[in-house]
């Protein structure tokens, strides 16, 4: 018998949690499999030169060189891949939580137990949490083990500082599903929100240095927060990493005070 609402939710992800891990894990795997015929190629860096400067932002993390791993992972993975994946997992996830559950004429179950919404709320950001926790780390281990077979020196305090932006960045972007979820009971809106902010905070911190209209904006955009300090050449960033946590803080505050006051459909 499952004793709460986090593990009833993280029990109910049993079949497609697996699918996810051996995912990360593949593509990395990819990714780690062409880094010996990309490294000793002059020609990728020359290519990355001749990008226009805006296309080049948008893909590309500022300073990043394919002829060293930390670059190359920089460019191939953590600029654009493995973010979408992970925000594709936990805006599902967020979606799900409240609005998914109403969707599907579950909820009331859970409104009928002794716990009040606030705590169901909570531990369903619980269950959000550890898994994008936990994707994120198994993408960093993965980086780290599957690397030491293609002779990529990774920094292992650097891999973990970029897995903790990630699991954060994607965990702004699940909470902001979450709390449309939690105030309007619709998942279609709890998905395509979260979606195309996510793109405009991208398209924002990207462009932000080469438009200058931009620019006073990109600081703004949780991709900022993410990548700006180049956590894999870096480390970590506690200025960033508070301020994302700040925002995932507020999000989860308006979702709680949201599913306090809403009726819920029946």
């Amino acid at each position: 018998m499952l004793h709460s609402v986090l593990t009833k939710t993280l029990y109910d992800q049993r079949r497609a949690f697996p699918a996810w891990v051996a995912g990360l894990a593949l593509l990395v795997a990819m990714y780690v499999a062409i880094w010996p015929s990309v490294r000793d190629q002059p020609s990728m860096n020359q290519f990355l030169d001749q990008m226009p400067e805006a296309f080049r932002a948008l893909f590309a993390m500022a300073g990043a060189d394919m002829s060293t791993p930390v670059g190359y992972i920089q460019i191939e993975l953590l600029s654009f891949m493995g973010p979408m994946l992970l925000l594709i997992y936990a805006v599902g996830a967020g979606a799900a939580a409240i609005a998914g559950e109403e969707e599907r004429g579950t909820l009331d179950q859970l409104l009928a137990t002794p716990l009040s919404r606030g705590r169901i709320l909570t531990e369903k950001f619980g269950a959000l949490t550890a898994g994008t926790v936990a994707l994120s780390a198994v993408m960093g281990l993965a980086l780290l083990g599957e690397g030491i077979l293609a002779d990529m020196d990774l920094p292992v305090g650097n891999v973990a500082a970029a897995m903790v932006h990630l699991a954060l960045l994607a965990l702004v972007f699940g909470a902001l599903a979450l709390a449309i979820g939690a105030v309007t009971g619709h998942p279609a809106l709890s998905r395509s929100v979260p979606a195309v902010v996510a793109i405009l905070a991208y398209v924002l911190n990207g462009l932000g240095p080469v438009v200058s209209w931009l620019a006073p904006w990109q600081r703004y955009s949780p991709f900022y927060q993410y990548a700006a300090h180049d956590p894999l050449r870096h480390g970590f960033s506690p200025a960033a990493a508070a301020v994302s946590a700040l925002t995932v803080v507020v999000l989860l505050g308006i979702a709680l005070v949201g599913f306090a006051h809403r009726d819920v459909m029946r």
